[in-house]
C-alpha cells in the first residue's frame, strides 16, 4: 500500500483510503515506530536458537516469517482486523509480539534441537553475567518506550502504561529473586533479571489499560507461572536458551487473558456521550466482563496455535532447500564457521620485564657493562 514509503511523509499524518490513521503524528515518525516492534520481534524469537542456525537460512526465515506470521497479526491486532473488528485488545504487544515470537521459539525448537555441549561444558550457566544485567537495564528502558509510547500520545494513558510496566516488573523481579533464593539456597542475579523481563512482557498487553493494584497482581501471576513453565521446558528436554516461550510467549499469553479481568469497569465505557470517572485509565475503550475475556482467550490461543503451526511449517520448507543446523564440527565455534571471526580475541601470553634496581645498574655499570636503561 505504501511501497517505498510513498505517501508516508515527515510533515503530515499517514492517510489510508482517504482518512487520517493518527491525528497530529507525521506519517513517517509512526512508520518507524511500527517498524521497531516488527525488528524486535524476531530478536526475541532468535534467543531460544542460539548457536543452532545457519546465517543463511536464518535471513531467509525471518523475512519469511515477518511476512507471514508478524504483519497478519499486527494488522488483524492493530490495523483495524477482523480480531481488532471483533474487540480483542493488545495495548502494547502481548498478542503481535510476545505470542507470535514465543510460540514460534518453541516451534523452531522443536524443528532444530538441542545445542551441543563441548566437553565439560555446562550450557544452563549464563555466559556472562554483567552483560545479562546490561541487557536487562537495556530492555527495561526501552519498555518505556513500547508500553508507554503505545497510547500515541503525552497523557494519562501514557503514564499509568509506564507506571503499570515499573510496577509489574519490580514485583515480578523480587518474587522470583524469592522463589530463586528458596529453591537454592541464595539469591541470584540472573534469577533477578529474568523475573523483571517476565514482568514486563506479561504486563505488556494490558499497561494502559488496567490500574496500578492490577498490574502489580500481574507482577505476581507472572513471576509464579513464567517461573514453572520455564522449568517446564527444561524437564522436558527443550533447549531454550533465553527462557523465550516461558517468559515472553507465556507471558504475553497469560497478560493477554488477565487483561480481560483487570480492565477497569464498564463505568468508564458509559458511551452516548456521557461522562466516564477521572479514575479511568483509557475511556471508552476495553472494560472487563465475562465476553472480553472470552475474546481474549480465544485471540491468546488462536495466536499461539497460529504462530506454532506456521513456523514449523516455514522451517521445514526451507530446511528442503537450505540446510538450518549446522554440522557439528561448525556448532562447536558457529561464529568462526559462519562469518570467520570470534567473539572474543584469543588471549595472547604475555611476560612482564621488571626494571632492574639502581643497585644492581651500579654493580652491572662497575662490573664493567652499561646500565640496564642502555640495554
Amino acid at each position: 500500500t505504501f511501497f517505498a514509503l510513498q505517501n508516508v511523509n515527515a510533515n503530515e499524518p499517514l492517510m489510508r483510503d482517504g482518512e487520517v490513521v493518527l491525528e497530529g503524528i507525521p506519517g513517517l515518525l509512526f512508520m518507524a515506530y511500527q517498524g521497531m516492534f516488527a525488528v524486535i520481534t524476531p530478536a526475541l524469537m532468535t534467543g531460544a536458537f542460539a548457536d543452532r542456525f545457519r546465517f543463511k537460512p536464518y535471513l531467509i526465515f525471518v523475512t519469511l516469517w515477518l511476512i507471514v506470521v508478524y504483519a497478519p497479526w499486527c494488522h488483524w491486532i492493530w490495523g483495524g482486523g477482523f480480531l481488532a473488528e471483533w474487540g480483542v485488545y493488545d495495548f502494547a504487544g502481548g498478542i503481535v509480539v510476545h505470542i507470535t515470537a514465543g510460540f514460534s521459539a518453541l516451534a523452531s525448537l522443536a524443528v532444530v534441537g538441542k545445542r551441543v555441549a563441548q566437553e565439560g561444558e555446562d550450557l544452563s550457566v549464563p555466559h556472562n553475567v554483567p552483560f545479562v544485567a546490561l541487557g536487562t537495564a537495556l530492555l527495561w528502558f526501552g519498555w518505556f518506550g513500547f508500553n508507554g509510547g503505545s497510547a500515541l500520545a503525552s497523557g494519562g494513558t501514557a503514564v499509568a502504561a509506564a507506571v503499570n510496566s515499573e510496577i509489574a516488573a519490580s514485583v515480578a523481579l523480587f518474587l522470583w529473586l524469592m522463589i530463586d533464593w528458596f529453591k537454592g539456597g541464595r539469591p541470584t542475579l540472573v534469577g533477578l533479571c529474568v523475573g523483571a523481563i517476565a514482568g514486563l512482557a506479561t504486563v505488556t498487553p494490558a499497561a494502559g489499560f488496567i490500574q496500578p493494584w492490577g498490574a502489580f497482581i500481574i507482577g505476581i501471576v507472572a513471576s509464579a507461572s513464567c517461573y514453572m513453565l520455564c522449568e517446564l521446558v527444561k524437564r522436558a528436554g527443550l533447549d531454550d536458551a533465553l527462557d523465550v516461550w516461558g517468559v515472553h510467549g507465556m507471558g504475553g499469553f497469560i497478560g493477554t487473558i488477565l487483561l480481560g479481568v483487570l480492565a477497569d469497569g464498564s463505568e468508564c465505557a458509559p458511551g452516548d456521550g456521557l461522562e466516564y470517572p477521572g479514575y479511568c485509565v483509557s475511556p471508552n475503550t476495553v472494560t472487563r466482563s465475562g465476553e472480553q475475556l472470552g475474546k481474549q482467550v480465544v485471540a491468546a490461543v488462536f495466536c499461539a496455535a497460529y504462530s506454532f503451526v506456521v513456523t514449523v511449517v516455514l522451517l521445514k520448507g526451507i530446511n528442503l532447500f537450505v540446510p538450518i543446523v549446522p554440522d557439528v564440527n561448525a556448532s562447536s565455534n558457529l561464529d568462526l564457521a559462519e562469518h570467520g571471526q570470534l567473539a572474543y580475541s584469543p588471549a595472547k601470553g604475555y611476560t612482564i620485564e621488571q626494571k632492574p634496581s639502581q643497585e644492581a645498574a651500579a654493580d652491572k655499570a662497575g662490573a664493567g657493562g652499561p646500565p640496564s636503561e642502555l640495554v
